[in-house]
């Protein structure tokens, strides 16, 4: 008898993973809510398009005041999602379709309605006391430090049970876990192994850079205006005003993802994806997270998910950051998620614009990240304050509107009810605009940007050069961005023209083929010169010397 091929432990290298928001991707039981059964119906879209893995945000037990990212037991499904004999149906479709399933993980803090904070609050004698971040008041009665919250105002929120301030960096529903306490690290730890042994392939760790707070609780020192950024938070949040050296970033983390990566490594080809949540420090931390064989396999930072618009020496500098800081590190990209506005909005994109970031973003080094929809083109929904769910934008609502525009429900039938997405009343309404941009429609349409997705993901596919080789040669000339990836077997010419002007260019010394031509690749004249359209990307191959000279 054969023996059953070993599944492929680095099968992360290059990958491409879809995010799925279950919330808004199909409703399977008409309440207005995507659920996981829903998932489990459009798994055969998800793998036509070529992916890898799916990444699913939060589906826990939860009482959804930040929609699943405050859970209430770690190990359950909320009803509204379905049940855990639901996800089962999940992980068996999705190995089926050969595709991989990458389930989102809170570690920073719970909900308030999780049993370990009923028991930690109740007394600072009980078992689990110490659990969660507490403090004694100043003599004054005000809040120990001056740490803020990502979602507005102090992190620290009175508890009237204890007489003490709790800390929370996110709403004050959400208390941060006291990792220092090992035991709450083995809880978790624990939490991993219940969903490993379910089957899941792998973790999306959220806010990974947030699990510790500086055990002194020092003051965080304040950033000068210049340096202040708002590629994490809106400019309108005073959160920016610090540098969050005390409350975040802690070197005690390190010690906690060894013993994650120990857990990990229990398994056969299971993948772990930071998610790293810092507007200065992100691409360092990216490194110091990703770096060696006890660490993260890869993390994302939020460069590419900023608000300023991404132009060819945006990338480059990001690029040649990357390598400085993280260079023995595996950096995953994305350029929409749950979070930010969609990129085609964000940066206002034209069709033939969004077209050539998809393909740049599947030569980059490192794993690719798509977000549910971003495959049609989607583009931001203007919410009403009337229909707005998110606490973060009504917080700051008009200025910053929150994440609800890119949480609007998938489009699959613009012929259907809700565009197909349920025949109930969708919890955040759709706009027509991108009832427009239907599956349906797109797979009609040979032009549509659906196709191109799937081309320039098979295209990656393809090619080892673009999934595991190294970067050369990053140069930027005007809007042009030049690059090549390598391997010993395959050397790829990249360039990408950012803008609306045409631009003329000449390829590396050596004999190279166009390849790419499905995705648009443009050929080089006769004479060797490279034209290159508004939006026109080059993808080319070198031909080495042995290969010219054999025959044919």
């Amino acid at each position: 008898m054969t023996e059953p091929e070993s599944p492929d432990p680095d099968w992360w290298r290059g990958s491409v993973i879809y995010q799925i928001y279950p919330r808004s991707f199909q409703d399977s039981n008409a309440d207005g809510i995507g659920d996981l059964q829903g998932i489990v119906q459009r798994i055969g879209y998800v793998a036509s398009l070529g992916v890898d893995a799916i990444w699913i945000s939060p589906f826990y037990r939860s009482p959804m005041k930040d929609f699943g990212y405050d859970v209430s037991d770690y190990c359950d499904v909320d009803p509204i999602f379905g049940s855990l004999a639901d996800f089962d149906d999940v992980i068996a479709a999705a190995h089926d379709a050969g595709i991989r399933v990458i389930i989102d993980l809170v570690l920073s803090h719970t909900s308030e309605q999780h049993a370990w904070f009923a028991n930690s609050r109740a007394s600072r004698d009980g078992s689990l006391a110490d659990w969660y971040v507490w403090s004694d008041p100043k003599p004054d009665g005000t809040a120990p430090n001056n740490w803020l919250s990502i979602f507005g105002g102090s992190a620290w929120h009175w508890d009237p049970r204890r007489e003490q301030y709790y800390l929370h960096n996110f709403l004050a529903s959400q208390p941060d876990l006291n990792l220092h306490n090992p035991h709450v690290q083995s809880a978790l730890l624990e939490v991993m192994r219940f969903w490993l042994n379910r089957g899941v392939d792998g973790f999306r760790f959220d806010t990974v850079n947030f699990l510790f707070a500086d055990k002194d609780l020092r003051d965080n020192p304040a950033l000068e205006k210049e340096q202040r950024s708002d590629i994490l938070t809106p400019s309108v949040n005073p959160y920016n005003y610090q540098d969050h050296v005390n409350s975040k970033n802690r070197p005690e983390t390190l010690d906690f993802i060894a013993r994650i990566r120990a857990l990990l490594d229990e398994y056969d080809a299971v993948t772990s994806l930071g998610e790293i949540g810092d507007a200065t420090k992100g691409l360092q931390l990216l490194g110091e997270y990703t770096r060696g064989a006890d660490r993260l396999h890869m993390c994302y930072a939020f460069e590419f998910l900023a608000v300023e618009p991404l132009n060819a020496s945006r990338v480059a500098e990001v690029l040649y950051a990357v390598n400085q800081v993280a260079r023995d590190g595996w950096p995953a990209w994305a350029f929409s998620n749950h979070d930010v506005m969609r990129h085609a909005s964000r940066w206002g994109l034209s069709p033939a614009a969004q077209r050539l970031y998809a393909t740049l973003l599947m030569c980059l080094p490192g794993a690719a990240c798509l977000y549910q929809g971003e495959e049609l083109g989607l583009e931001e929904d203007d919410i009403s304050f009337e229909d707005l769910q998110d606490p973060y934008g009504r917080e700051f609502w008009p200025e910053y509107k929150g994440r609800d525009g890119c949480r609007t429900p998938m489009v699959w039938d613009q012929t259907e009810s809700n565009a197909g997405f349920s025949s109930g009343v969708p919890w955040l309404p759709l706009s027509n605009e991108n009832r427009h941009r239907a599956v349906h429609a797109q797979e009609a349409e040979p032009g549509a940007i659906l196709h191109h997705y799937r081309n320039a993901i098979a295209f990656r596919g393809k090619h080892a050069a673009l999934k595991v080789g190294r970067q050369e040669g990053v140069y930027v000339f005007t809007d042009v961005l030049h690059f090549q990836r390598v391997t010993e077997e395959e050397t790829i010419f990249c360039a990408f023209n950012m803008s609306d002007t045409p631009s003329m260019h000449s390829l590396p010394s050596g004999t190279w083929k166009t390849i790419g031509r499905k995705i648009g690749s443009a050929s080089p004249s006769p004479d060797g010169r490279l034209h290159l359209g508004p939006w026109q990307v080059c993808l080319a191959k070198k031909i080495s010397e042995a290969a010219q000279s054999a025959p044919p």
